[in-house]
Formats: structure tokens, C-alpha cells, sequence
């Protein structure tokens, strides 16, 4: 934790990447953006770690520079040639999912956004022409994980 508060202090927001292992497709979010920039926290899921490392650092420094980020928008620089999509994160997946986020705020909730990302003809992991394999690469965390589908996301709850 101490690496995640220094970083914060230093840049504004960390980073915390969880690669892809025998348990599951990798994810990275950020810890930082709502104490420094009082905007929400951001979240990726099924790409390499380091891409969503770059992306979420474009959307933390959006935030820094005044941008809002909110549930709902898109946004077409983020993923070169293809737009993001910006949902809010139920409650329910913050244990499963934002440990050291928790453990940095010593609370839920905190504003969450997943960004999900198209696949290569621009439709979202939600989109019924989605093939499955995209389907199944993000999680819907805007839905409440009582009610989410079940799948890789699910597998172990």
C-alpha cells in the first residue's frame, strides 16, 4: 500500500494491475483520481495489463485536467480509431474486484466507472451482433453480480 500512496501523492493516481492467470482474464484500475481529482475511479477488464494501463492513464489525465467522467459517455481517444464506453460499477463487484482501492479509501463505496472497450467493428461486449468470445472478455459490472450472467467473471463467486 505504501507504493500506492506515494504514487498517488507523486502523480495523482496509480495504476493497480492484475494480470491474466489461471483464474482469470486481466483487469486494471485506478486508486488516486477521486481524492486528488474528485473525479470517479476507472476500471478495465480483458486486455493485456499494460494497454489498459495506458488507457486509463489517458482517462486519469482527462480527470486531472478538469474533465468530468461519467456513466453513460463515450469517449473516442482513449483506444486509437474506436470509442470507449464509460458505465458505473454496481457496489456489489467493489470487494470482488477494488481491494486496495478499498484498502486506500478504508471505504466503500467510491465512484467506479468500467470502461469497456468495442470489438474491431465498434460494437461493445453487450451488443447482441458481440460475438461471444468479445461478450465474455469484459464483465457487465453495471449490473448487480446477483444478476449478472454467469461466465469466466462469475466463475469463482
Amino acid at each position: 500500500m505504501c507504493e500506492v500512496i506515494e504514487h498517488v501523492q507523486q502523480h495523482g493516481w496509480h495504476v493497480v494491475m492484475v494480470p491474466e492467470d489461471e483464474i482469470g482474464p486481466g483487469f486494471a484500475y485506478t486508486i488516486g483520481l477521486a481524492h486528488t481529482h474528485g473525479g470517479p475511479e476507472v476500471a478495465m477488464f480483458g486486455l493485456g495489463v499494460h494497454a489498459m494501463h495506458r488507457m486509463l492513464n489517458t482517462l486519469g489525465e482527462k480527470s486531472a485536467a478538469g474533465e468530468v467522467l461519467a456513466d453513460g459517455q463515450s469517449h473516442p481517444d482513449v483506444v486509437h480509431g474506436y470509442r470507449v464506453a464509460l458505465r458505473q460499477v454496481d457496489h456489489s463487484w467493489y470487494r470482488t474486484f477494488f481491494g486496495q482501492a478499498i484498502g486506500f479509501y478504508r471505504r466503500p463505496p467510491l465512484p467506479v466507472l468500467q470502461v469497456a472497450w468495442p470489438d474491431a467493428e465498434g460494437r461493445f461486449h453487450w451488443d447482441e451482433q458481440a460475438d461471444e468470445r468479445h461478450r465474455d472478455s469484459q464483465p457487465q459490472l453495471w449490473i448487480p453480480m446477483s444478476d449478472h450472467p454467469v461466465g469466466v467473471w462469475t466463475a469463482d463467486l
